[in-house]
């Protein structure tokens, strides 16, 4: 296994830049949570010719709807989302600069052709470890859309957040290169 490299946020393009499939990363820094609830308001507003609840702009979205927090803890469990469900929207957040999206699974076409046009990378979080994850996010602030509950927009200040590069901004794609490795014609 590589070592991981360190990213600290934002994710401007020369940082994505770097980044290849399969390379393992520590995120520090602001990331941004958002499910698929948000993403439909987040849409709603640029359509509308509102500002998002935040500048997407070398920003990292990560699809997430965490458990309420325990007492002593920052947030409770917040293991990712599929992030198919975000597919619909995510082509016109990338458009408006969004640099990286952290989930699980597999992306459209459509997602992939707007992180190779604009410049993106999608990160894959462990499914399953929500309650691990969490111990790296140092602090959760809501900023948007309260009435969402879990899947409200959130702040987080993350230390070390362990991710790996699933689809790179070229569009080379994990899923794909890490099978072929294992196939036999």
């Amino acid at each position: 296994m590589s070592e991981a490299k360190h990213l600290e946020t934002p994710l401007t393009q020369e940082k994505l830049k770097e980044l290849q499939a399969g390379d393992n990363v520590l995120i520090s820094g602001v990331i941004y949570t958002g499910r698929d609830a948000a993403h439909k308001k987040m849409i709603e507003a640029l359509e509308q010719g509102q500002e998002l609840p935040f500048e997407v702009k070398d920003q990292i979205i990560y699809f997430v709807g965490p458990t309420p927090a325990k007492e002593g803890q920052v947030i409770g469990s917040a293991g990712p989302t599929t992030s198919g469900r975000m597919d619909a929207y995510s082509p016109k957040l990338i458009a408006q600069g969004l640099t990286g999206m952290i989930g699980k699974g597999l992306r459209s076409t459509d997602v992939i052709e707007a992180m190779k046009e604009h410049g993106a990378v999608y990160f894959g979080a462990i499914g399953g470890a929500g309650a691990l994850i969490a111990k790296r996010i140092v602090s959760a602030e809501m900023i948007a859309y309260p009435e969402l509950g879990p899947e409200a927009v959130r702040r987080l200040v993350v230390k070390d957040f362990p991710v790996i590069v699933i689809i790179d901004h070229k569009g080379v794609n994990l899923y794909e290169s890490g099978k072929a490795q294992y196939r036999k014609d």
